[in-house]
């Protein structure tokens, strides 16, 4: 085979179809992996209502409706849960901003208001500091904010005269990840219905696999 010239024109057609078959490749990737991550994520978002909403025991959860709120340039995801018929509160979730961009909560309250469980579904945040969001505030743990209800109890960081102790070293995050759960108990309990849009759809949450 006879071997290109190096020239400028040969150069320019050489580049460009580099160019296109990794373009092409990458397209067919994108499609290939799109459905499985959907797929991981909605397993995620459904493990974590379980666990938000009945504090990681196991059993079935029925999701009898999601609603989406826009407030204040935020997005509020609204899932009403029950039990066996019964109505065990509703789980939401927002993203907020921490130390990154990025910082995905999703909160379970009782029909009170009390938090009854929280699950961090996506984080940018420093590995070792931030990160630790996901288990500092859980039961237990020193910045424990379970049980507690956000319109009774202050909970802001005890740097800014609040009940929960932050992250240590980490109190960017911490103020974002309260503010979270601030801005979601407030979305359930403000008059909104009319900025809200409902998709009413009945989900069989069951015992994992």
């Amino acid at each position: 085979m006879k071997k290109l010239e190096s020239t400028l024109p040969n150069m320019v057609i050489v580049l460009t179809s580099v160019t296109l078959i990794s373009a092409a490749l990458l397209g067919v990737m994108q499609q290939l992996t799109k459905e499985p991550i959907a797929q991981i994520e909605r397993q995620t978002l459904e493990n974590g209502i379980k666990k938000v909403m009945l504090g990681g025991q196991d059993g079935e959860l029925t999701v009898t409706s999601t609603d989406t709120v826009e407030k204040d340039n935020s997005t509020f995801i609204i899932y009403t849960a029950e039990q066996g018929g019964k109505h065990l509160g509703k789980a939401v979730k927002t993203t907020v901003t921490g130390f990154s961009p990025g910082l995905t909560v999703l909160t379970g309250f009782d029909p009170e208001g009390n938090i009854l469980g929280y699950e961090i579904l996506a984080t940018a945040e420093t590995p070792g500091l931030g990160a630790k969001a996901g288990q500092w505030f859980q039961k237990g743990e020193k910045g424990d904010i379970i049980g507690k209800n956000p319109g009774a109890n202050n909970l802001t960081v005890s740097k800014d005269g609040g009940e929960v102790d932050a992250i240590t070293a980490s109190t960017i995050t911490s103020r974002a990840f309260l503010k979270a759960i601030g801005m979601e108990y407030e979305v359930l309990n403000d008059d909104v219905t009319e900025a809200s849009t409902s998709a009413t759809a009945k989900a069989e949450l069951g015992d994992e696999k």
